[in-house]
């Protein structure tokens, strides 16, 4: 067998999210649906992806793999990301398929996802070009007191106060960057139509359910003073989830990246993630 690594990216406006779900839209099952086509594969394809984003959640480096007969990759192998590309629609995109390294999984071998979250605090609303992917916040935002807040929960933490909690799943993850930063217009963006645009940099080892989201929702809340900059790390230290917690719309959320050890290293990572993972 072959184990092939393909990137990709996605506008998750019209998906149900990442997962198969029968008779819903999902980027899964838009992919496998075309890989199975184009690979001529004997039975459906299988993917294992580094992160299931949620429904109108989008990705610009979200990483998969597939598993398949070394037949089948010497017989497409070379015209494979081309047949993809015609078979998929416009709102997904492969942009590359190679044969991944000796131990490489797209899940476990991961070091860090990286998020970004896009919100505008402007009057008028969001530019209308970015409103796919750009959530309007209808009150001025501080981007002061949000990284004061936010710095506050980096490191190792149960993050369960910002997360819906998953049956026999840990929720202690490493949150290894959280900030904000407020956007510069560049060349032909200067001028009056201008919409500022506040985006938060989320990485971490590994996210639970609507956590993103979730810290993202704290920090509006300080963002416009309706909370003190210290409540976020007050209702983390509780470890239950908090209803003043309210979880972000999804689609100024994106995966812009996932990192991943050097060769050597993988296998070490799988297993050390899938022990973690099982509480070993």
């Amino acid at each position: 067998m072959v184990r092939l690594r393909i990137d990709l990216s996605y506008d998750g406006t019209e998906f149900a999210g990442w997962a198969r779900q029968r008779e819903l839209r999902t980027v899964q099952g838009t992919l496998e649906s075309a890989l199975t086509t184009v690979l001529r594969l004997p039975e459906p394809a299988q993917l294992t992806v580094a992160g299931r984003t949620d429904a109108g959640v989008h990705a610009r480096g979200q990483v998969a793999h597939l598993d398949v007969s070394e037949e089948v990759w010497a017989a497409v192998g070379d015209v494979a990301l081309r047949r993809v590309a015609g078979a998929l629609p416009r709102d997904v995109r492969v942009r590359d398929i190679t044969v991944a390294p000796e131990g490489f999984d797209a899940r476990f071998g991961a070091i860090w996802r990286r998020y970004a979250y896009r919100v505008c605090d402007a009057p008028g609303g969001v530019d209308p070009l970015r409103r796919g992917s750009v959530v309007w916040h209808d009150r001025p935002l501080d981007e002061t007191r949000m990284n004061a807040a936010a710095e506050r929960l980096v490191g190792e933490h149960d993050f369960a106060s910002f997360c819906r909690k998953r049956e026999g799943a840990t929720t202690i993850r490493c949150l290894q960057e959280f900030s904000w930063a407020r956007e510069t217009p560049t060349g032909a963006e200067v001028g009056p139509a201008f919409r500022p645009v506040i985006v938060a940099t989320v990485r971490a080892d590994a996210f639970c359910h609507n956590m993103v989201r979730s810290l993202v929702g704290a920090m509006l809340a300080v963002g416009t003073g309706r909370k003190p900059v210290d409540w976020p790390l007050e209702v983390l230290g509780r470890a239950v989830r908090d209803s003043g917690v309210h979880v972000a719309p999804a689609h100024g959320l994106t995966l812009e990246e996932v990192a991943y050890p050097s060769d050597g290293l993988l296998a070490a990572r799988v297993l050390a993630t899938r022990r973690r993972r099982d509480g070993g």
